[in-house]
């Protein structure tokens, strides 16, 4: 198709990681347009060159088995790979894998620029039009481009600018023009727009560090991959971790009125849980150290990037800064710190499938939406694209709930809860995370994205090949008993493993290293994934339970917030009640047990949500959520 005539399916714009995601996920359905400023910038890692870790790798697996492309990319250019929280329970067992940072933007050019079905079109959006049969995409230099649907993934580009110390210029990052325009078409809708803010650390020259001065941390000997497939140089560098001083401490505390956030010239929010040096040491002013990790960005690598020493001050005082560090007392910045601040929109405002409900056929993915962090982006840019691609061809819209996987819960965290900060996608934000763990993604979601379009054949059969294997190997178990316990009841013991059951005499089938993890957790914890299961599903039916004429006062476990608000705003269901901000899990837990003990209080709704038992006795989630009608609850944020 050419790219000055016709009418493309979709035009996403944006080529950061919610953008190739959008547009590879769009390029399955038709040819898909990818508008970006320069080409050259397709994929790059602005923060630091790592993907996964906990809650993150939870949400990378699931791009990956719902087809996406960030766990190939991650795997084919991992350097150092790590499985974090071993020591904890699997649910929170997370990947996380640092890459070539500059390989990692080249692996994700091979792909988009290699799709036929994906034209890169070097351009600066400025406007979008309606035009009776979808939507005109009009750049700076005249030129207009029509879409049925249109999937906007601007990152941090919106009017954006940066900040070194209490100087500031426009840019979306470091050496980057903004996108000037592309505020307008959402403002004058009527869409609400925020100002936040990020940031980024000091990269400093690797030859001016001592690295014997500080904590090296290796790679996992056996690597580990969100594909199956580790990289061929997933074990190749190790990072390190140096930490604050006293004296660091000391520098920023005198110059706080350098900082641009304390002098009052940034109005954006910041992120709570990635604050900028300077936040750390005022909120935490009774800690004398914190803790900062040291991460390359190649095997050989010309600078690293210091995790957690985020920074807006100016660049003279970053010199100094830098150097009160263990090992980098000579060290020379290549690449200074800096904020950047940027428009994003109000996410309540948008549908589960991150439609605008005032600009029907606009997505919108990523950063724009009020999240931080590539993951969550990748994830949004997948869900934007597909639905995307299917509205413009008249399919079915399926929308993913929250009892599906991580991506479910950050787009009802989203849509239903809002942001007043970046949105940063954490375990502790997932009510089922047994069950919606990082190594059952493909199981949970390859069956949904095969449905969807966005997986092919091949893949799933793999799936379905791999759970066979561990089911087969399950069943061999108990087909024997030693001194009267099959093999899967001696798994069960905590300090029984496989190697243990063949050297008693039971009989297993190869498997992958995957496999016999899946096989040993599944024995290990299966009394408690079966009840996980059970709770959910219970929790499924009783989320449409009416809560019409209950007397909040009277459920004396509620906390004071949730009583206040409920009491209020006087929620229908329990599935509304849930959605408002500042009514916990916990919340909704005292009033399920309220209601049990007292049943005449109200009816309840039937739930259309079916569930069925998997093989491994899991509870199957892959579940289409029905569109909830919140309009009678005001959300606050």
């Amino acid at each position: 198709m050419s790219v000055h005539g016709g009418k493309w399916n979709v035009v996403v714009i944006g080529g950061g990681h919610a953008g190739i995601e959008a547009a590879w996920a769009a390029a399955k359905f038709a040819p898909v347009a990818l508008m970006v400023g320069n080409p050259a910038t397709i994929g790059r890692m602005p923060c630091n060159p790592a993907v996964g870790g906990p809650g993150k790798s939870q949400l990378v697996a699931e791009v990956t088995a719902l087809g996406g492309l960030m766990g190939r990319l991650a795997d084919e250019t991992a350097i150092h790979t790590r499985m974090l929280n071993l020591g904890k329970g699997p649910a929170v067992h997370s990947l996380r894998v640092q890459n070539e940072r500059d390989g990692y933007a080249e692996r994700a050019q091979d792909y988009v620029l290699g799709n036929r079905d994906i034209t890169v079109i070097r351009a600066e959006a400025a406007d979008l039009v309606a035009d009776g049969e979808g939507w005109r995409v009009l750049t700076t230099d005249g030129r207009s481009f029509s879409a049925r649907s249109v999937v906007v993934a601007a990152g941090t580009f919106l009017r954006a600018q940066t900040w070194y110390g209490r100087h500031t210029r426009p840019e979306g990052r470091q050496g980057e023009p903004p996108s000037r325009f592309l505020s307008d078409p959402f403002s004058r809708t009527g869409h609400v727009l925020k100002r936040y803010k990020t940031g980024t650390p000091p990269r400093v020259r690797a030859d001016s560090v001592v690295f014997a001065a500080i904590l090296e941390l290796p790679a996992d000997p056996q690597p580990r991959s969100f594909t199956g497939t580790p990289g061929p140089q997933a074990t190749r560098s190790p990072t390190w971790q140096t930490h604050t001083t006293p004296q660091t401490h000391r520098l920023i505390q005198e110059n706080l009125h350098e900082s641009p956030m304390y002098a009052g010239d940034i109005k954006g929010l910041g992120p709570r849980y990635c604050p900028s040096i300077e936040d750390k040491v005022v909120r935490f002013a009774h800690h004398d150290r914190h803790l900062l990790f040291v991460e390359p960005d190649g095997v050989q690598t010309s600078e690293v990037y210091l995790q957690g020493l985020s920074s807006s001050l100016p660049p003279y005082l970053q010199d100094q800064l830098v150097r009160t560090l263990p090992g980098f007392e000579r060290s020379v910045i290549q690449r200074y710190a800096y904020a950047v601040e940027y428009d994003v929109l109000d996410s309540t405002e948008l549908t589960l499938n991150l439609e605008s409900r005032r600009l029907p056929g606009v997505f919108t993915a990523g950063q724009l939406n009020g999240t931080s962090g590539y993951e969550e982006a990748a994830a949004q840019g997948l869900i934007a694209g597909a639905a995307a691609a299917r509205r413009g061809l008249d399919l079915e819209e399926t929308m993913i709930s929250r009892e599906t996987g991580y991506i479910g819960v950050m787009l009802d965290d989203l849509i239903f809860k809002g942001s007043d900060e970046p949105y940063r996608m954490m375990t502790s934000r997932v009510e089922h995370r047994l069950l919606l763990r990082q190594d059952n993604a493909d199981l949970r979601l390859s069956a949904l994205g095969h449905r969807l379009g966005l997986v092919p054949e091949a893949q799933l059969a793999q799936v379905e090949a791999k759970y066979a294997r561990i089911e087969g190997a399950r069943q061999m178990l108990n087909t024997r008993r030693i001194e009267e316990k099959t093999g899967e009841e001696w798994l069960r013991r905590p300090e029984v493993s496989l190697d243990d059951l063949t050297a008693m005499g039971f009989t297993l089938p190869d498997l992958s290293r995957e496999e016999a993890e899946s096989l040993n957790l599944g024995a290990k914890y299966g009394g408690y994934i079966a009840r996980a299961g059970r709770q959910l599903a219970s929790e499924a039916r009783a989320q449409q339970t009416t809560l019409a004429h209950l007397d909040y006062s009277a459920v004396v476990s509620l906390s004071n917030e949730a009583r206040e608000k409920l009491g209020r705003l006087r929620p229908a269901t329990l599935a509304q009640a849930s959605r408002i901000p500042g009514v916990r899990h916990a919340d909704v837990s005292s009033l399920l047990v309220h209601l049990r003990q007292y049943p005449g209080v109200s009816g309840s709704i039937p739930t259309r949500r079916a569930f069925h038992g998997k093989p491994d006795g899991e509870t199957n989630l892959l579940v289409h959520a029905e569109r909830v009608d919140t309009s009678d609850v005001s959300r606050e944020t």
